[in-house]
């Protein structure tokens, strides 16, 4: 077995597949979200980012070429086959990884292997990315995944950047809802202590935290929730089945600014929200991926 990281990964994203990425940046763009350019993987998927001041990122990811997707599967590209996978299983829209980043990715795969944990082969890849000026610039990364049998609808993985995006990039981050980044995700198992050990690898931590509905783990930047099906209706008002016994991904927590402002864009662009104590609960729809929270740091 080989030991954890010498401290937490930070959160890096949040996969969100969705119907198509034009339905994606109509419904992020009504939410009150700065959408980055679209951007092509040289894999057959496509993406429109949402940057964050914390450094922290959503990626809705859409199927530009099934052809060129189904391509990649066969080739063992375990990004693309867990991605048909979970659109097979769950549909188009979801939450259906993280992302954590790391300085040797080689190093966490071998990790994974050594606690029986890999999901697959690296990836290493590259991909344009164009900024709101007009200029270009390529980001590199490096993969390794990280999954769970008993969950085949969730996977995760540590994420290297060999060619990092530009660090001016402050029009992107900053957007009209107030967001400033993202706090907690919270996915859901009827058994949460079953996937502590799952989680807490891929993040590097060894520290969990019990709580009333299940445990945290915590990333560097960013708590991970694991709760039961009451847990998530308790804090999301989300009802889901508790026959599923694997683990989900269902709502990011977005920390906003002003909680007031956040309140008064979705109200002026007509988006059906919650308010449940100190926190603004918007309800999974298309383009969107999964449940948004939005609530001021405490």
């Amino acid at each position: 077995m080989i030991a954890h990281s010498a401290k937490p990964h930070p959160l890096d994203h949040v996969v969100l597949p969705v119907v198509n990425i034009d339905l994606a940046r109509e419904r992020l763009g009504k939410l009150g979200f700065t959408v980055a350019a679209d951007a092509r993987h040289p894999f057959g998927t496509e993406n429109a980012c949402v940057f964050f001041a914390d450094k922290t990122y959503i990626e809705p990811l859409g199927v530009a070429s099934v052809e060129e997707s189904e391509t990649a599967a066969r080739q063992g590209n375990v990004f693309i086959a867990r991605n048909r996978a979970f659109r097979f299983r769950c549909g188009e829209e979801g939450l259906s990884a993280l992302a954590f980043l790391t300085e040797d990715a080689g190093l966490d795969h071998r990790r994974f292997v050594g606690n029986g944990a890999s999901a697959g082969e690296m990836l290493q890849f590259s991909r344009p990315m164009r900024m709101p000026d007009g200029s270009e610039s390529v980001g590199s990364f490096k993969l390794a995944f990280s999954g769970d049998l008993r969950a085949p609808d969730l996977f995760l993985f540590t994420c290297q950047r060999i060619n990092s995006f530009p660090a001016g990039r402050a029009a992107l981050e900053t957007h009209a809802n107030g967001v400033t980044g993202i706090a907690e995700i919270a996915l859901c198992s009827p058994e949460p202590a079953a996937f502590a050990a799952f989680v807490g690898l891929a993040v590097g931590q060894t520290v969990v935290e019990k709580t009333g509905f299940g445990m945290k783990i915590a990333a560097s930047n960013a708590k991970i929730s694991l709760m039961t099906p009451e847990g998530l209706e308790a804090y999301y008002e989300l009802v889901v089945s508790a026959a599923d016994r694997g683990l989900r991904g269902q709502a990011i927590l977005f920390t906003v600014t002003d909680l007031a402002v956040t309140e008064a864009h979705l109200a002026a662009n007509g988006v059906t929200y919650t308010r449940k104590n100190n926190r603004i609960l918007v309800k999974p729809t298309p383009g969107q991926g999964g449940l948004f929270a939005f609530e001021e740091p405490r």
